[in-house]
């Protein structure tokens, strides 16, 4: 639920946002970028313009962070941006709304995703949420060990 990761979970809008990134609340993307329907950014420029695909720290605030891979949103499918808390936990024990990911394939997604570990550690003085992608992982298996409640 944390902004470092609604932000790019967005649907049918496909607008990126920059809440809670020392923006005020539903702030979305600057430069009026929305993401077409590829999901790579804004159809004729690519998240790639601004968003650095390095293996380079991320050290100089407000510069265009780097990732090892190629950026992109996630699919529309993925959406978390507005989502309660309950909506969130029964869109993630739903594989076809988790990219057909079972709770195990979810835990190895975010321990492995070049992606999640960039929003626990985005540096820059940038906010990132609490724990590690290794802590969400052991998290998502212990809820599944549970049967994924959702309250």
């Amino acid at each position: 639920m944390h902004p470092r990761c609604t932000n790019c979970h967005v649907g049918e809008g496909h607008l990126p946002g920059w809440e809670g990134l020392g923006y005020k609340p539903g702030a979305v993307h600057g430069m009026a970028v929305r993401a077409g329907e590829s999901r790579i950014g804004a159809e004729g420029l690519p998240c790639r313009t601004c968003h650095v695909t390095s293996a380079a720290a991320n050290t100089v605030p407000h510069a265009a962070p780097h990732i090892d891979a190629p950026w992109q949103l996630p699919p529309v499918t993925l959406a978390w941006q507005g989502a309660t808390p309950v909506e969130l936990c029964r869109q993630l024990r739903d594989p076809a709304r988790t990219d057909d990911r079972d709770v195990a394939a979810l835990a190895d997604h975010v321990s492995t995703s070049a992606f999640v570990a960039w929003g626990f550690a985005p540096g820059a003085g940038r906010s990132a949420p609490a724990g590690s992608p290794q802590d969400l992982a052991r998290a998502l298996l212990a809820w599944g060990a549970a049967g994924a409640p959702c309250g």
